[in-house]
């Protein structure tokens, strides 16, 4: 049964090209998400068989990725904002505790943009609160691309090196793992560059001519 429902994949992304691609991975980026080896890992072993090439993958991939987290961004900016500004204190997120988060985000907003996009389970829904925030829409879409690439690239190397086997879909948990790893050290080292530094205490003088610390 497994070995019929890959091969019925593997057909299905051959059949219907880099537009099929697109259209799966819209889905699989937006409100509707399932795993993105279902379908690179298939293409990556088309383009092996040479009926597709690797850059086709590649942008229609990325492509599908894109389109898919800016339905969550544009549905987050439109509708969410209002619901959350509306009726937000009845979840215990009142107006100014939500302005208070808007303004993490866009504080950290390109970072997290960028590596939510190569962790599990969070790739398809990092695109919400950027919606939430109204991060600026050139950043959004450069940072999703080039981390939904760079996952691309990966399910496509598996693909091609391994084809559609139990192996490569091991090989992708493996490697997503590693990958949140990453992410952690990565996230680690921000946070402790971008978090204010110490320093010795000004000293200023008070209106009795005192002395005394700010």
């Amino acid at each position: 049964m497994v070995a019929y429902f890959v091969q019925r994949v593997v057909e299905l992304v051959g059949d219907m090209g880099y537009p099929g691609i697109f259209a799966l991975m819209t889905i699989e980026s937006s409100f509707i998400p399932f795993p993105s080896e279902v379908v690179i890992i298939p293409a990556g072993y088309q383009v092996h068989l040479g009926n597709m090439s690797f850059i086709g993958v590649l942008l229609s991939g990325v492509g599908g990725s894109l389109a898919g987290a800016l339905i969550n961004y544009y549905l987050s900016l439109c509708f969410g904002r209002r619901f959350i500004l509306k009726y937000g204190k009845y979840f215990f997120l009142p107006q100014h505790k939500f302005q208070r988060l808007e303004n993490a985000f866009l504080q950290h907003g390109a970072f997290a943009t960028f590596v939510g996009r190569l962790i599990f389970g969070v790739r398809q829904w990092i695109s919400v609160p950027a919606g939430l925030a109204r991060m600026r829409l050139l950043p959004f879409v450069v940072l999703t691309s080039l981390g939904a690439g760079i996952w691309v690239i990966i399910l496509a190397l598996l693909g091609y090196l391994l084809g559609v086997s139990q192996e490569s879909h091991h090989y992708a948990k493996v490697i997503g793992y590693w990958l949140l790893g990453v992410v952690c050290i990565i996230s680690l080292a921000y946070f402790y560059w971008k978090a204010p530094k110490g320093g010795k205490s000004s000293v200023v003088e008070n209106q009795d001519g005192k002395e005394s610390a700010a």
